[in-house]
């Protein structure tokens, strides 16, 4: 058994595999060029051909696939094993036997592995770092992970204070609890993250407008995405400020910045590295 599975099994890891796993079986052409207009947004270029990118923590491996359609050279991997099999799952549906795009189990925090798989034009880890127990040594190794003039795409949770701490006992809870118990945690959760805006929906007589629209960025349906917030565990946050601060001391100009508005859910960065400030591949 993999260390991913026994912090599984232990209660201390949430499955995020097999979230991902009902979400590949609503994936459609439509989402797939959702997924990579964002990506040409947020690198501000039409194609990729020529570079490498780097999906740390690729999940369903929708971004992965997104970036070698455009071209570039990808190499994917995640800690779960499940989302592992997720990613090779999208590649054998949409890109069998592609050389160009490598897909493997590892750790954002074995520096030794980053090291191995040497420096890329593109990092791209989107909502993932936050969930590694050990965000600031992820952030850190990223960082090593990009060429100098390459790009850094990332998503982290935003610190809402004793919001955020009340957030981290719940999805504790939710973790520890057998199976069959978890939905009354789901379930409470779910009609406080979903009440308000249905009942603004109906009073606007759009009765599930927010719902039958949610989620055409990123691609992940209302349902998969309260399991995946609910249960996200480890679980850390950090203000756009804090993030802002740690990448300029190393050598990492902002590009993009998209915040929750000081709310619920991940402020967005792109970063280009001007130069290595400290330690090296």
């Amino acid at each position: 058994m993999s260390q991913a599975a026994t912090e599984i099994t232990e209660g201390q890891r949430f499955e995020f595999g097999k979230n991902w796993s009902r979400f590949l079986l609503r994936l459609d052409g439509e989402r797939i060029a959702e997924a990579e207009s964002s990506l040409v947004q947020m690198l501000e270029t039409d194609r990729l051909d020529g570079r490498t990118f780097l999906d740390v923590g690729s999940g369903s491996g929708l971004f992965s696939l997104a970036a070698r359609r455009l071209g570039a050279r990808v190499h994917s991997f995640d800690y779960d094993p499940q989302s592992v099999r997720c990613t090779r799952e999208l590649k054998q549906r949409y890109l069998p036997n592609d050389p160009l795009w490598t897909v493997e189990e590892g750790s954002v925090l074995d520096e030794s592995y980053l090291k191995s798989l040497g420096r890329f034009d593109v990092v791209y880890s989107w909502g993932v770092l936050h969930h590694t127990g050990a965000m600031r040594q992820a952030l850190e190794n990223v960082a090593l992970a990009v060429v100098q003039g390459g790009r850094l795409l990332i998503a982290i949770y935003n610190d809402q204070g004793q919001a955020s701490r009340i957030w981290l006992r719940i999805k504790r809870c939710y973790n520890a609890l057998p199976r069959g118990m978890k939905i009354f945690v789901l379930w409470p959760c779910f009609i406080r993250l979903w009440g308000p805006t249905t009942l603004k929906d109906f009073l606007r007589l759009k009765p599930f407008y927010t719902w039958r629209n949610y989620g055409r960025l990123r691609g992940m349906s209302p349902w998969h995405d309260v399991v995946d917030w609910v249960g996200g565990f480890p679980f850390e946050v950090a203000k756009p400020e804090e993030i802002f601060d740690f990448f300029r001391v190393h050598g990492f100009t902002l590009t993009k910045l998209k915040t929750c508005g000081g709310g619920l859910g991940c402020n967005e960065f792109g970063f280009i590295k001007a130069k290595d400030i400290k330690g090296s591949f």
